[in-house]
């Protein structure tokens, strides 16, 4: 028997959730928060808040459960919920405070993603992905980070192919300026390439 691939064990997840199988849906839930926090945590930059906005994603996909399309990939659907809330959220925060990237310096601990969730980039890395701007970071985490193909990503964001290659590559070269002593060391983040697996140990 064949196995199943990731997009039909989703797919075979929300047949289920959709009549209302709660532990299909914890599963759901288990395969896919740490795949979230990894982006929205670094989107959002404090792990009170990327925690919030993931349960909220959550919680969405089951209240819309229903609505979900067959004929598209459930990652890209979850993906686009949690994003449109983490924008929400960066949005909402802005108008109330704004929080020059200088006076982040010296709080990395406060800002990281807790370390119960699992990433392999080192901290240098971490703290310059933070620094980009809203466009750039996304499409470099779900390209780079988590490895989805650039038809996905643009599903998700809701932009043509062309502008997410553009993104991800305007996103390497200004990773590649803030860390360039680094990264010329170990020939990383060159135009072609993800991110090499030495630099995500």
């Amino acid at each position: 028997m064949a196995k199943l691939t990731e997009k039909e064990i989703d797919y075979q997840l929300m047949r289920s959730i959709q009549n209302g199988d709660m532990v299909a849906f914890n599963e759901m839930v288990g395969r896919y928060r740490n795949r979230l926090m990894n982006v929205i945590g670094r989107m959002l930059s404090s792990v009170e808040e990327a925690e919030d906005v993931v349960q909220e994603t959550f919680i969405r996909v089951y209240q819309h459960r229903q609505s979900f399309n067959f004929q598209h990939c459930f990652s890209t659907w979850i993906y686009t919920i949690g994003l449109n809330l983490a924008r929400n959220e960066l949005r909402r925060r802005k108008k109330f405070k704004f929080t020059e990237i200088s006076e982040m310096k010296g709080n990395e601990k406060e800002l990281a993603v807790d370390a119960k969730v699992p990433s392999r980039l080192p901290e240098v890395l971490n703290a310059a992905i933070k620094t980009l701007p809203e466009k750039y970071k996304a499409a470099f985490l779900l390209r780079d980070v988590q490895e989805m193909p650039y038809e996905e990503v643009a599903q998700v964001l809701e932009v043509p192919l062309g502008t997410v290659k553009s993104r991800v590559n305007r996103a390497r070269l200004m990773l590649r300026d803030k860390l360039h002593p680094r990264l010329e060391e170990h020939n990383a983040l060159s135009k072609g390439t993800l991110l090499p697996v030495s630099l995500l140990q």
